[in-house]
């Protein structure tokens, strides 16, 4: 594994913090995730500079220093060459790690057939400062395990209203009748890079989206549902589970909304 720390490269699994450091003790790192499209962190799928952008503003407003970000960015671009995914993680004192990975081995078998998520109980399973994607993800970790050990593959996080926000690891998406919903954004759940330019590109082409708090009644309306993220695109959902309750089904993998969501990234590559 070659990863990059503190101005260093190692090929080890491991690395050295002291035992009273903040992002050891409370998770207090920011970081952001993103997929390398044809090895080119330039190209215009990575949405490098948007990373970025969202890296300096989440240390701005926690008033931690800045790294160098164009050292940050020649790391980048050399792991880029070795993964298609890269985690770019700052640390209260500035120092940086970047990792990288492969892509999900089942991730085109959940993009071509959707996948069952897990709805959590109402407000117990919120991101810590949801807008700043800090590394303090406790509560999406446990609802994971939580929705992986009822036979699903994501969860959803829910306001203390119970509103549907976001997944464990992505935004939401709904459809019918040729028109899309998301979640609106509220500071309870991460404007996710993906999201903006998915949402762009929708509206872009005269599609509607509304904005509209997400009720149970709300989603049961829909003919179709999905998630995205920087590391899986879009993925449908097909059924959601939740305690005590029966499965909500929906038709997404076949649905028009969904290919037309999907060809976003085949119309840019």
């Amino acid at each position: 594994m070659l990863y990059w720390w503190d101005g260093q490269w190692f090929e080890q699994e491991v690395i050295s913090l002291p035992v009273n450091d903040p992002g050891l003790l409370y998770g207090a790192t920011v970081f952001t995730t993103l997929r390398v499209y044809q090895q080119w962190l330039d190209h215009p799928l990575t949405h490098w500079t948007d990373h970025g952008d969202r890296l300096q503003q989440s240390l701005f407003a926690l008033q931690w220093p800045a790294p160098d970000l164009e050292q940050i960015e020649q790391a980048a671009r050399h792991l880029s060459q070795h993964y298609p995914i890269l985690r770019v993680t700052c640390f209260p004192s500035g120092q940086v790690l970047i990792t990288g990975r492969e892509l999900a081995e089942d991730l085109q078998q959940r993009q071509q057939l959707g996948i069952k998520a897990w709805l959590m109980p109402r407000g117990r399973y919120q991101r810590s400062l949801a807008e700043l994607k800090t590394g303090n993800y406790l509560a999406p970790w446990l609802a994971q395990r939580i929705a992986q050990e009822n036979n699903a593959q994501e969860a959803i996080l829910t306001d203390t209203n119970g509103h549907w926000l976001e997944t464990a690891t992505g935004n939401l998406w709904g459809w019918r009748d040729g028109e899309f919903f998301t979640p609106p954004l509220t500071g309870q759940q991460l404007p996710g890079i993906t999201l903006q330019h998915l949402r762009t590109w929708l509206e872009n082409k005269g599609l509607i989206i509304h904005d509209d708090q997400w009720s149970k009644d709300l989603v049961r309306t829909f003919q179709g549902l999905a998630y995205s993220n920087s590391g899986v695109e879009i993925v449908p959902i097909n059924q959601v589970g939740e305690e005590g309750q029966p499965w909500l089904n929906f038709a997404s993998a076949r649905s028009r909304e969904y290919y037309l969501l999907a060809r976003y990234w085949l119309t840019n590559c």
